[in-house]
């Protein structure tokens, strides 16, 4: 499906929210990957319940996106039925799960983003785009409480948890900057206040993290964050697999109902 062939009446809009929900759509499939494979039962648990809400916010967001583009289209043709290169999702969130350590490090990075871009665009003068956001708030703030939790828990731990908490820091650190490029698509909403600037939650996200590092004994890496293009469509190489593996049934069998 291109959906480019069809103008919706606010490019920018549904691009800014587009935006919004195929990022905790792709990290909710992310996560659901750990079902029945973490290392206990109740963080099993916690990670696909975490998935479940990110992929109720994405519900949210898709269809209203949905509204915005008018026809016939609806959230799962959204979901389902686009190409890897009109997905519009941060690449942190791409990225394989590796191992827990892995995970638990992207999760902690996007969390603490989330909490301040949902307090932010909780105020949005898009009334769609505040009540989604302030909705999906107290379920950001205890995604936070859990990834945050664990990343002192494992860096203040032994010396080989420690390790490897620091070595995911360090891989996915490339990704982190991606979080607050504003381009022009956001600063014209931004300015029309609609979007959040994203250059706006750089330091209050860095003040998380230095707060959090400081107490798992963790380090900011050096490297100055580079990678970027998710939110203009261009992705790594591990979201056409994802993808493959996500939309199969709907390709195989399009518009199959239970």
């Amino acid at each position: 499906m291109n959906t480019h062939s069809v103008a919706p009446p606010n490019p920018d809009l549904l691009n800014y929210v587009l935006r919004q929900g195929d990022t905790p759509l792709i990290l909710a499939q992310r996560l659901c990957e750990w079902c029945g494979h973490a290392p206990e039962l109740e963080i099993d648990l916690a990670l696909s319940n975490i998935g479940l809400d990110l992929l109720g916010q994405s519900r949210h967001f898709l269809s209203y996106a949905a509204t915005l583009y008018g026809m016939d289209f609806d959230e799962d043709r959204l979901a389902f039925g686009r190409d890897e290169r009109e997905f519009r999702n941060l690449l942190l969130v791409e990225q394989p799960n590796g191992g827990f350590n892995d995970t638990l490090v992207r999760q902690f990075f996007i969390d603490a983003y989330h909490v301040l871009l949902h307090q932010a665009l909780g105020q949005s003068r898009d009334p769609q785009l505040a009540a989604i956001s302030t909705k999906s708030l107290k379920e950001v703030e205890y995604h936070l409480r859990f990834s945050r939790g664990w990343v002192i828990r494992l860096g203040d731990g032994t010396v080989l948890s420690r390790e490897k908490i620091q070595q995911s820091v360090n891989q996915l650190w490339r990704f982190t900057g991606e979080l607050f490029h504003c381009d022009e698509v956001e600063q014209r909403l931004a300015e029309a206040g609609i979007a959040v600037d994203p250059r706006t939650l750089y330091e209050p996200w860095l003040q998380i993290i230095n707060e959090t590092f400081a107490q798992a004994t963790l380090q900011i890496p050096q490297e100055t964050p580079y990678r970027q293009g998710g939110k203009q469509g261009l992705h790594t190489e591990h979201l056409g697999y994802m993808l493959a593996e996500m939309q199969y049934l709907q390709r195989t069998y399009p518009n199959c109902n239970w």
